[in-house]
C-alpha cells in the first residue's frame, strides 16, 4: 500500500532516469503556460504522436490566449477536427475569455486560481502550475496512478476520487521543491514509455526495478485496479454520402448534446435496407440516380457506440430546399466545415480528408 511504502526513494532514481530518457516533444521545447495547457488538453485520451501535428497547427493558428479567446467557433472546431471531445476546446475558449477578462490575458500562476477556469481540473492545473510556473504541486493522471500503485503494490480502486486524492497527497509530501516540473513530467514519461498501459512493463528499463513491489511480487498484471464503467449504449445508424458530382450534402448538428454544433453526413436511426434508404432519400425531396451500399463501421464514444452502415447516393441535382441540410463543394467542406472523426470511415467515398489526414496529404503535394 502507498501508506506503507517509503515513497521518497522513488525521487532521485526517477530524476536521473528522466535526464537521459525524456522524449523531445514540441510543447517541452518552450513550456509556456499556454503551450502546456493546449498540449495537456489535447493529450487527454489521445496518443502523443497523433497530437504533435495538431498541436503545431493549433499554436500556429492561435499562438496565445488572446487569439484563442477571439477565434470564430467554426474555425476553432475545424482546428480540433479529428481529436474528438469537442467540448474540451469549447471549454478552453471559455477559459481563455475568462483569462482575458479577469487575469489580464495571462494564465494565473496559482494552482487554486487555475482550478477556477472552465475545463481545468486537478491534473491540468497541476501540470500547468508545475511545468510552466515551477510550483511544487502534483499532476496525477492515469500514467501516474499506474506507476505509483505498481511501485507500492497498492490495489486500491483508482476510479475512486479518494484514491486519487491520496496519491496526490503522497506525492505532494515527497515533491522536490526545486524540480517540480521534471518530477511530474518524469512520472508521466515513465508511465507512457516504460510502465505502459497495454502489455507487459519494460522493467529492465525502469529506474525503480530494484525496489518495485509489483515486480517483486509479479503483480503488474493486476495493477492498477480499475472498476469497470457501465456498458456503453449501442446506437444503430445509417449514414448517407449524398452528392451530385459537384456538391455534397451536410447537416449541422444541434447546439447541445453529442458533437454539438459540428457538421455531419446525413444519417438516420437504424440500419436501413437499400429500398428503405431509397425511400429516405426521396423523403428529402431528392431524386436518386445510383446507390451503393458501404461496409459497416463503428465509432466509440465514452458512453455510446455508433454501429453504422452507409450508402453512397448519386442524385440528379442538389437543390436548395426548406430542409436544414447544406449543399457545399467538397473542397470547401474539407477546409471550412468541421466534421467529426466518427464519420471518418465514410469520408473517403467523397474524396474528403478529415483531421491529420487532410494536412498530411497537403504536405505530400
Amino acid at each position: 500500500m502507498i501508506g506503507d511504502f517509503p515513497l521518497d526513494k522513488i525521487v532521485d532514481p526517477l530524476l536521473t532516469w528522466f535526464q537521459g530518457n525524456a522524449r523531445v516533444l514540441p510543447w517541452r521545447e518552450e513550456p509556456t503556460p499556454y503551450r502546456v495547457w493546449v498540449s495537456e488538453i489535447m493529450l487527454q485520451q489521445t496518443r502523443v504522436e497523433a497530437v504533435k501535428p495538431y498541436f503545431q497547427r493549433f499554436i500556429d493558428a492561435l499562438p496565445d490566449v488572446c487569439d484563442l479567446a477571439a477565434c470564430q467557433e467554426q474555425r476553432l472546431l475545424k482546428l480540433w477536427e479529428g481529436l474528438g471531445y469537442y467540448n474540451r476546446v469549447r471549454n478552453m475558449q471559455t477559459a481563455a475569455q475568462t483569462v482575458m477578462e479577469e487575469y489580464q490575458g495571462q494564465l494565473p500562476a496559482s494552482y487554486k486560481e487555475l482550478l477556477k477556469l472552465k475545463g481545468i481540473g486537478h491534473y491540468t492545473a497541476g501540470a500547468i502550475a508545475s511545468i510552466a510556473y515551477k510550483i511544487p504541486v502534483p499532476a496525477v493522471d492515469g500514467n501516474v496512478l499506474r506507476v505509483i500503485t505498481r511501485v507500492a503494490d497498492d490495489d486500491s480502486d483508482i476510479m475512486k476520487q479518494s484514491v486519487r486524492t491520496r496519491v496526490e497527497q503522497a506525492l505532494q509530501a515527497i515533491m522536490p521543491v526545486d524540480a517540480a516540473s521534471e518530477f511530474n513530467q518524469a512520472l508521466m514519461e515513465l508511465g507512457a514509455t516504460v510502465c505502459v498501459p497495454n502489455g507487459a512493463p519494460r522493467c529492465e528499463r525502469c529506474p525503480w526495478q530494484d525496489f518495485c513491489e509489483a515486480k517483486r511480487l509479479n503483480h503488474w498484471q493486476d495493477l492498477p485496479v480499475k472498476s469497470k464503467a457501465k456498458p456503453r449504449k449501442i446506437e444503430k445508424k445509417t449514414v448517407f454520402i449524398i452528392r451530385d458530382g459537384e456538391k455534397i450534402m451536410l447537416h449541422k448538428r444541434p447546439k447541445k448534446g453529442l458533437l454539438a454544433g459540428l457538421y455531419e453526413f446525413p444519417n438516420t436511426e437504424g440500419h436501413l435496407s437499400k429500398e428503405e434508404a431509397m425511400s429516405w432519400i426521396r423523403e428529402q425531396k431528392l431524386e436518386p440516380i445510383r446507390i451503393q451500399q458501404l461496409e459497416p463501421a463503428k465509432h466509440i464514444f465514452s458512453h455510446v457506440e455508433w454501429h453504422m452502415t452507409g450508402y453512397v447516393v448519386r442524385v440528379d441535382e442538389l437543390v436548395e430546399n426548406e430542409s436544414d441540410m447544406l449543399f457545399v463543394e467538397v473542397a470547401d467542406s474539407e477546409e471550412h466545415y468541421p466534421i467529426p472523426a466518427a464519420f471518418g470511415a465514410y469520408s473517403r467515398y467523397m474524396n474528403m480528408r478529415l483531421g491529420n489526414e487532410r494536412f498530411e496529404m497537403k504536405s505530400e503535394l
